[in-house]
């Protein structure tokens, strides 16, 4: 009998320690269509894009004009990293840069011409 309650106590420990334990992160790839024209316009695009928080991976590419990133979901969304990039006047996907920030790139940079 000692033995048996021994056991489910055993067991009901495991199993509520098992409950505390947090999620493991969750990586997720995302690829957004980012409107910019060089390596300036690349080297802008992937700094804002891993200054966010929860975003591990960046890479645009200036031919295709694909973002891809690596991020996690239980640290940040989406829309921050889409924010991000436009933040520092690059548009993505449908979303507008507003004409202040963009109005502020390189002559090289301006896309929208």
């Amino acid at each position: 009998m000692r033995k048996l309650i021994k056991v489910l106590l055993l067991f009901i420990s495991v199993v509520a320690y098992s409950q505390q334990i947090p999620e493991k992160s969750k990586k997720r790839n995302s690829v957004l269509e980012v409107n910019g024209n060089c390596e300036m316009c690349k080297a802008r695009i992937e700094k804002a894009c891993l200054k966010t928080k929860g975003v591990k991976y960046a890479y645009w590419d200036v031919a295709s004009k694909k973002l891809s990133v690596v991020y996690n979901e239980n640290k940040t969304e989406l829309s921050d990293i889409q924010q991000s990039v436009l933040m520092v006047g690059h548009d993505v996907d449908s979303l507008r840069a507003a004409a202040p920030v963009y109005n502020r790139l390189h002559a090289c940079c301006k896309f929208r011409e």
